[in-house]
């Protein structure tokens, strides 16, 4: 995100008086800037400019020498007089060296606090009281230290110069570290947007200030000469029909100090722009293209030999960057490169656009640099960013869209800088490699920001608007259609509808009326989009809070679920560039995130937990394809659609929940109740109901991860298994670090959404007569399951039962060994009568022969 600093967007563009960081902001984001911070002073209390009147060396028992200083601060002066009216001034301690008696420095005062935070005070060392602090770059948060104390009129602040430093002056505005940074969004396509010059345009389309464009050849810049440095281009491998590199021009500037140091002033701006001041000639570069929106780098040119090759990287190449790192180059890397020995195109210098590297750079003792200003492809710039892991500020500007126009005006600026503040000479000798292609014309209808926008937009104001931006305007048609012609620097103006967007813009979004279509009928939500909203609802109402997960996992999570080796949900999609590296599968089954929430909770104390999530799983298929490498830039073909829809694997979405802790609270009403597995099946049944898909209950004793003696399988009537509820395996609990007995239910909510039968439920007719109740408790064998004897006893009970509930499970040496007891309560009611007691008499003899022809229950006496 750019930080804009007010005084340097006041060298672009007229600036109201008094204009503060709030109003700026209000004004760009009428033109789709947004505010990301206000940024305030680091540094704070009396700070000020002093003369040093004497220092006295002083040797230390350790061997230091300290400087024991009297510094003339003005009306800030032991008697608040300056010395040239006679005052005494402040003796201050300060064991730099590079100052002496008449240096103008900045000294902090006691109250001040630097950044840190460090206060200053009056304090006793070295046999003296120092009454405050004289400054250096880096105790301000300047930059670093290159000399040690800040002497102004060496930093380029001097009458001279037009800054007021006489001692006393307060330091905070004359240095800016009282100003307030706005930091900015820039969203993609506004790349021209990470430039004071552009900022700066966009402030003025707000508020209609005059802007001067210091982007453009406003004076004659020198012509291409025969012994300019050589370059050639050599993209044997453009990406999707483009060369990587379309302009590149040098310039030579000899003879620089190289112990100049950045001025003040700059290092400042470079540092309230968020980045750090380096040396004199890569901080220009720096500023240069942060004020005009030009990547350039500066080479040693002691360490380059020509000619410099742009060209694609071959497999094996490696460079080592100015992060000091070693890359693996890929072959769909630009290169910048040099030719030592002869050896032509030999010796990779940088990553095109991204970073520059180690063996060329500017060091400490480089007097000749050349200076670099290219125009490159941003999809190549980018891919190499990302592919790097190199998120650099030219890789931002460059994968935006650079201005091809603009390297040999921010050439020619860093050039005059070098001179003006490093003591070089320009030197003569200009290449200027330029292949740009010219802008191509847009054919814009005149009246189809009205018929896009829903404004009527006059011709006046459409014509406005587009030159306003800088484009050209011809009419065809006699005004009807206009020739539009983007400039340069908008590289995101590519058709009619990107012109329409900045005609609604720059007029006023503001003008567009709020008016809402109304909803054509039949295209709400549909029938599985309300059974999902229904199932979530539900779920809630039964006290489950929903959560959300990211689907990425990683591969140690199949083991901690102890699937099986050849378990299908060991097979996942594994991503090429994950958001995270220990993460870089696609999650096979919602339970292995579920259950990673449900360990953050419980390790935060919170251990009474219902939660479930709704979301989709990835399952692919084996033998499926693998998905196709296509090409960026370009609309695949319908061929390579079709390959890539056959390679995306299959996406069910399913529902999960895990109960831990107590499921009913205790109090003063009784005790509580922990969370069993009978909570997990009623919740998995509960999607079911309503969904309204008809499921059986099974008994299943081998599905990771549940207990193999407390799960259930739920399984559709055609037998299709939609899901596992149950108790979780404590092998798998102990090894996430979970609760014992933890609970939890997973199900394929897509199977029973299509298993659903799709037409509205009917409501049944409620009776008016009275309810009779009749309790069985019947005898079966210990492997039956409870849901087999209940579907027993309902098809014996017939019509009249209305509710059917299993209350208890007895097993023990009164029933027998290997023998249970299932205890139902039966509701039973007429829709034409009350019932007697011989009807009642009657479903129960018949739900008990039921029960014993279809599982052999028996009566318990």
């Amino acid at each position: 995100m750019p930080n804009i600093v007010i005084d340097w967007l006041g060298e672009h563009v007229e600036l109201p008086e008094g204009l503060t960081a709030e109003t700026l902001a209000a004004a760009l984001v009428k033109v789709g800037l947004e505010e990301e911070a206000i940024h305030g002073s680091s540094v704070t209390g009396p700070l000020v400019v002093g003369q040093v009147v004497s220092v006295e060396p002083e040797e230390q028992k350790n061997g230091k020498v300290i400087n024991w200083c009297q510094v003339d601060v003005g009306t800030h002066n032991v008697d608040g007089v300056p010395v040239a009216e006679g005052g005494t001034p402040r003796g201050i301690i300060c064991g730099a060296h590079n100052f002496g008696p008449g240096d103008r420095v900045v000294v902090a005062l006691p109250g001040a606090v630097l950044p840190g935070p460090f206060p200053i005070a009056s304090r006793k060392t070295y046999g003296h009281v120092s009454d405050g602090m004289i400054c250096s770059a880096k105790e301000l948060g300047l930059g670093q230290d290159h000399d040690g104390i800040i002497v102004l009129d060496r930093y380029g602040y001097s009458p001279e110069t037009g800054y007021d430093t006489t001692p006393g002056t307060d330091a905070l505005e004359l240095l800016g570290l009282g100003d307030e940074v706005l930091e900015i969004n820039v969203t993609p396509d506004r790349g021209y947007c990470f430039s004071y010059r552009g900022v700066a345009r966009e402030f003025s389309h707000s508020t209609g200030a005059a802007f001067t464009d210091r982007g453009l050849a406003t004076r004659d810049l020198p012509g291409v000469t025969p012994d300019g440095f050589p370059v050639e281009v050599e993209d044997s491998a453009p990406i999707h029909g483009v060369t990587g590199c379309d302009r590149f021009v040098t310039r030579i500037v000899r003879g620089i100090d190289p112990q100049a140091p950045t001025p003040a002033w700059m290092q400042r701006r470079l540092t309230q722009a968020g980045m750090r001041p380096i040396s004199l000639a890569v901080d220009i570069t720096n500023y240069v293209m942060l004020d005009l929106g030009q990547p350039l780098h500066a080479y040693d040119l002691a360490k380059v030999a020509g000619p410099i090759v742009v060209r694609r990287a071959t497999p094996g190449e490696r460079l080592t960057t100015l992060d000091d790192v070693d890359r693996r180059l890929d072959v769909e890397d630009l290169l910048i490169t040099d030719s030592p020995e002869g050896a032509r195109g030999s010796r990779v210098l940088g990553i095109a656009g991204v970073m520059g590297g180690a063996s060329s750079e500017v060091s400490e003792t480089t007097t000749d640099v050349l200076v670099e200003a290219a125009h490159f492809d941003p999809i190549t710039v980018a891919r190499s960013a990302r592919r790097h892991k190199l998120p650099s500020e030219a890789a931002k500007r460059f994968e935006r869209g650079a201005d091809p126009a603009l390297p040999p005006v921010a050439a020619q600026r860093v050039v005059d800088l070098l001179v003006e503040l490093g003591g070089g000479t320009a030197d003569d000798a200009v290449s200027d490699l330029n292949t740009v292609a010219p802008v191509a014309p847009i054919v814009f209808p005149i009246h189809e920001a009205e018929r896009l926008v829903g404004v009527a937009y006059t011709s006046e104001q459409v014509r406005g608007v587009l030159v306003e931006i800088g484009c050209t305007v011809r009419d065809l048609d006699g005004g009807t259609t206009l020739e539009v012609t983007p400039p340069t620097w908008r590289p995101d103006l590519t058709g009619a509808a990107e012109l329409v967007e900045e005609i609604a813009r720059l007029v006023g979004y503001d003008k567009i009326p709020s008016i809402l279509p109304p909803a054509p009928a039949g295209r709400g939500l549909t029938t599985a989009q309300q059974l999902r909203r229904s199932v979530a609802r539900a779920l809630a109402e039964a006290g489950f809070v929903e959560t959300l997960s990211y689907p990425f996992v990683n591969p140690q999570s199949h083991d901690d679920l102890r699937l099986p080796a050849d378990d299908d949900r060991r097979r996942a999609l594994r991503l090429v560039n994950p958001l995270a590296d220990d993460h870089p599968e696609m999650r096979t089954n919602l339970l292995t995130t579920l259950l990673g929430t449900l360990k953050r909770n419980v390790g935060r104390g919170n251990t009474d937990l219902a939660i479930f999530e709704i979301g989709l799983v990835t399952r692919p298929v084996a033998g499926a394809p693998a998905a196709p490498q296509l090409p960026g830039g370009a609309r695949p073909s319908e061929q390579d659609l079709a390959t890539l829809q056959a390679a995306v694997p299959p996406q069910p979405r399913r529902v999960a929940g895990v109960l831990t802790g107590q499921r009913v609270a205790s109090g003063w009403w009784g005790a509580g109740r922990a969370a069993d597995w009978t909570d997990a099946l009623a919740a998995a049944r509960l999607v079911a109901e309503r969904v309204g898909a008809e499921v059986v209950v099974v008994a299943d004793r081998d599905h990771a991860p549940w207990h193999p003696g407390r799960t259930a399988r739920l399984e559709l009537v055609d037998g299709t298994v939609v899901g596992h509820a149950g108790e979780l395996h404590p092998k798998v609990l102990e090894t996430l670090g979970l609760p014992a007995r933890t609970v939890a239910f997973e199900v394929d909510l897509d199977a029973l959404i299509a298993a659903a039968p799709g037409q509205p439920v009917q409501a049944e007719p409620v009776s008016s007569f009275p309810l009779a109740k009749e309790d069985l408790a019947l005898v079966v064998d210990a492997s039956v399951p409870a849901s087999a004897v209940r579907a027993a006893i309902e098809d014996g009970a017939g019509d009249l039962l209305e509710e059917l509930a299993l209350f208890d499970v007895y097993t023990g040496p009164q029933v027998g060994e290997g023998k249970k007891s299932l205890a139902f309560s039966l509701r039973l009611r007429g829709t034409d009568r009350t019932l007697t007691a011989e009807d009642s008499a009657a479903v129960r003899a018949a739900a008990v022969a039921a029960a014993h022809d279809k599982v052999g229950a028996e009566l318990r006496g």
